[in-house]
């Protein structure tokens, strides 16, 4: 038997062979990829789908990604796909994008909240693709902790968040992105970006032509659409451009997220995580999340943190924040 939760290195071949047998079998395995560690199972066996909404407390209206090796995958996934699609997966693909394409019948409807689109892409992270082509199956994977919380970028944070609730974890150290993907739609009648990540709206410009961004009030079409997502449990300020120092109460016990050095003493901050001491946008992505966590597990009463630019991965990094900072209605 397999105990539940079960850390194990992913550098050895006999890990990735009982991690797909896992799969196969209906199990749940948590596993890296260069965005952030997601929890995999067989995206056609409906019982094991189902688990891991029950696993993740995810609604049953959140559509999943699904994770494929190769092309070839595709033949039992999508029914058609577009000129555009195939410019972007030969340009992105192995990589951080996930395409929004329409399903096959045999997909089950738990995978795409019901709706006539599945979300797929091809993870470059060595150990993903040594999974998915192991277990033989598509590999459906949203990320590997509790609804709504911040996403794990390592091992740990996946133990920590669903411990109990996961068959095995795959530890493939921390993850080289830190953002989840990006997510593109070329099903209307005008190539959308859906979800920033690493790969940015002028990248995908420049291979279909131009990309508008989806409204936020956007109907949930695909995974990452909430209002309030990828949430610490402490509170979130967002910082204006011209804030170097928030006016707060006095007993107010608070952390702030630095995108680089602080320009003012910081010494209202119980705790400050700096993301990129040179300004780098990928650093920051790369340690966001790590980062929040850390924040959010002193007990403070409000974290704070500073806006960067929005243009490249600027945009994924804000999309995060506000995402994390949207008040609970």
């Amino acid at each position: 038997m397999i105990r539940t939760g079960r850390i194990i290195p992913a550098a050895r071949k006999e890990s990735i062979m009982l991690a797909a047998e896992v799969i196969r079998k209906g199990g749940l395995v948590a596993f890296p990829t260069e965005t952030v560690y997601g929890l995999g199972c067989n995206a056609l066996n409906p019982e094991a789908v189902a688990r891991v909404f029950e696993a993740k407390q995810r609604p049953s209206f959140d559509p999943l990604i699904v994770h494929i090796a190769d092309e070839a995958a595709l033949d039992g996934l999508a029914h058609t796909i577009s000129l555009n699609d195939r410019l972007l997966m030969e340009r992105f693909w192995p990589g951080p994008l996930t395409l929004l394409l329409p399903k096959r019948a045999q997909v089950p409807d738990l995978v795409t909240a019901g709706l006539p689109t599945i979300a797929v892409r091809m993870p470059s992270h060595p150990v993903a693709q040594g999974l998915i082509r192991e277990a033989a199956v598509p590999v459906a994977a949203p990320s590997a902790n509790p609804f709504g919380y911040v996403s794990p970028t390592c091992a740990q944070h996946v133990a920590d968040g669903l411990g109990e609730r996961v068959d095995l974890i795959l530890d493939g150290g921390p993850c080289q992105l830190g953002v989840e993907s990006s997510i593109a739609s070329m099903v209307g009648s005008r190539p959308e970006l859906l979800r920033p990540g690493s790969i940015t709206l002028e990248e995908i410009s420049k291979v279909v032509g131009p990309v508008v961004r989806a409204p936020k009030n956007l109907t949930m079409v695909a995974p990452g659409r909430l209002a309030r997502h990828y949430a610490t449990h402490t509170p979130l300020t967002i910082l204006t451009e011209q804030e170097a120092q928030p006016i707060m109460p006095l007993a107010e016990r608070a952390g702030l997220l630095a995108m680089t050095e602080p320009r003012h003493s910081g010494h209202r901050y119980c705790s400050i995580e700096v993301l990129s001491p040179s300004g780098d946008l990928r650093e920051a992505a790369q340690h966001l999340f790590a980062a929040l966590r850390r924040l959010d597990a002193q007990g403070f009463d409000r974290l704070y943190a500073e806006p960067c630019d929005e243009r490249g991965l600027g945009m994924a990094i804000m999309d995060r924040l506000r995402r994390c900072a949207e008040p609970l209605t």
